[in-house]
């Protein structure tokens, strides 16, 4: 039968164990040393003792003057005994230089040898020694008592080694006692702290949280989307690789500690940041891309923090774009097949009414109107990607009677843009300036009036009967390609120039506002600038510049690319 495998104690119980045992050490170790350090200061507090009672006796006067006498052991024996009940010690014993005692506890041992070691004393000396003599083992002190000099007898003083150690045993039931109320206190705080780490560490041991932590460590490196934690201080507590290159940091800044507002973030993001309410899709644009925040309060019983998720949207945001061009050019085109068939049925009537000339010169007209824009357009502008999106927006202007002009200045040869200026972010920078310019010249003053835009002087007739007109300049030189795009609408205030790239600034109500911050947000990540001013026209005015470089190098680096393609 093949047994069930247990679980590791957890990390807590581990740590339990490992301190009680460690607590349990230190105080066992500290009653020995309490111990053994007792007994050896009971030991010499006993030898100090009889010391001073020896010391006492043999420099009594008393004394000498019994030694004098005819029988010493008359006066001696009950002196000593008076001394001996008064110290509190063993014994205390007189002798003569013979070694033949005076006194003796055992009034029975008066007049027999005394037992233990005299040569020193004899000699002048005070010593100390542990002897057994008929009391049992013994510390006792040796000392001559000296009458004028001569050595007329000896005093031993002594305590029984028994009665030195019932003192120490004494001792080491109170050290014992003290000894289990610190191992009982220290178990029970150690109890305590591991439960706190138990319930932190969720019962799980240090193989699992060694793993989790490997884990951890790989999942938020490998995810492709952005993760931030901030603490309760609003202080970045953990970010990952895709969050750092998300929110534009150098791999080499450390983050980690700082606030979010020491990040130098737009303000609308550092905003999303710092809120204290949960953020769902919410859209920013940091310097070069475009993300989704998402934010979730952690909530404990307190405030601990916030859990941010960062996605990329730029790509996205720009097939977006590239879609709603789309949908304009198909819209256009069904109005284009429309109109197609109303001049078409126009002509084949004029043919059947037999008038041939008036048939041939109706058609002759349409087509030199349409043609005059193709030509005009593919003569001054080679780059095809530019080409189709001026005349797919031509097309889309004139829907809503809005003339679309390419400035006489224009002209963009073939070849003249780097690869590595991306054509998306050509179609986003142009295609949106045009979209918001024949916005503004499709309306008419008093709804410029109505949104609350600036309304300029009387301008000019934007062509023939005043018609709406927006004016496309393209221009690539050596150093920079230039793109301008003016039109006759209603401008824009003074006051309003520094928010008009803002996420969200719109004439047109909310929702709208995207446009222009994704024009400053590609020209920024090209290296350009966008400049908006008052257009000759009276309307508005923008003008983007983006640095070429070295085309030669640029050219090289895309031919090689396509022999690849290839």
């Amino acid at each position: 039968m093949r047994l069930p495998r247990t679980r590791p104690r957890s990390l807590a119980g581990q740590l339990f164990a490992m301190q009680v045992v460690l607590i349990a050490a230190v105080v066992a170790g500290c009653a020995v040393f309490a111990y053994v350090s007792g007994s050896a200061q009971a030991e010499e507090t006993a030898a100090r003792q009889v010391r001073v009672a020896a010391l006492a006796v043999a420099d009594s006067p008393s004394v000498r003057e019994a030694i004098r006498t005819p029988d010493p052991s008359a006066v001696l024996q009950p002196y000593a005994e008076r001394v001996r009940e008064d110290t509190g010690i063993a014994f205390v014993t007189i002798m003569d230089t013979e070694r033949v005692r005076w006194t003796h506890p055992d009034t029975s041992q008066i007049g027999d040898t005394f037992l233990g070691n005299t040569a020193k004393a004899l000699r002048g000396q005070t010593f100390t020694e542990t002897y057994t003599g008929t009391l049992g083992p013994s510390i006792r002190v040796v000392t001559p008592i000296r009458d004028n000099g001569r050595i007329v007898g000896l005093v031993s003083a002594g305590i029984t080694v028994d009665r030195v150690s019932s003192q120490v045993r004494e001792q080491l039931g109170a050290l014992a006692l003290a000894a289990g109320g610190a191992l009982a206190l220290g178990g029970i705080g150690t109890y305590v702290i591991n439960a706190r780490l138990r319930r932190h560490t969720h019962g799980m041991n240090a193989a699992e949280l060694s793993r989790l932590h490997d884990y951890h460590q790989a999942t938020l490196h490998a995810v492709r989307e952005g993760l931030l934690m901030l603490d309760g201080r609003r202080r970045i507590a953990l970010i990952n690789d895709a969050g750092r290159e998300l929110l534009g940091l150098a791999p080499d800044t450390e983050a980690v500690g700082r606030t979010v507002a020491e990040l130098a973030l737009p303000a609308p993001l550092t905003g999303a940041l710092l809120a204290s309410e949960p953020r769902v899709d919410e859209l920013h644009l940091t310097a070069d891309r475009v993300i989704v925040v998402n934010t979730r309060p952690v909530v404990g019983g307190e405030r601990r923090g916030t859990v941010v998720t960062l996605r990329d949207h730029t790509e996205l945001q720009a097939l977006t774009g590239e879609l709603d061009s789309e949908r304009g050019f198909t819209q256009a085109l069904r109005s284009q097949a429309h109109e197609a068939a109303n001049r078409l049925h126009t002509v084949v009537s004029l043919i059947e009414l037999g008038r041939v000339e008036e048939a041939v010169d109706f058609a002759t007209a349409e087509l030199e109107l349409a043609q005059v824009l193709t030509d005009r357009v593919v003569g001054a502008v080679e780059e095809p990607v530019l080409a189709a999106l001026l005349l797919g927006k031509a097309a889309q202007a004139n829907e809503r009677g809005v003339e679309l002009v390419l400035a006489e200045d224009s002209l963009i040869d073939d070849g003249a843009l780097p690869p590595s200026l991306a054509q998306r972010d050509m179609v986003t920078i142009l295609g949106n300036l045009i979209d918001n310019a024949v916005d503004a010249a499709s309306e008419a003053p008093e709804d410029a009036e109505e949104s609350g835009a600036a309304v300029p002087s009387p301008r000019p007739a934007g062509g023939p009967a005043g018609r709406a007109r927006v004016t496309v300049t393209a221009l690539a030189d050596e150093r920079e390609l230039l793109l301008r795009v003016a039109d006759t609408g209603a401008g824009i205030g003074p006051e309003a120039a520094d928010e008009v790239f803002r996420r969200g600034w719109s004439t047109h109500g909310a929702g709208r506002g995207l446009g222009l911050a994704l024009v400053r947000q590609a020209a920024h990540r090209n290296g350009g600038t966008v400049e908006l001013d008052a257009g000759p026209d009276g309307g508005a005015r923008f003008t983007v510049r983006l640095p070429l470089g070295d085309r030669t190098a640029g050219s090289a680096a895309g031919a090689r690319a396509k022999e690849v393609t290839a």
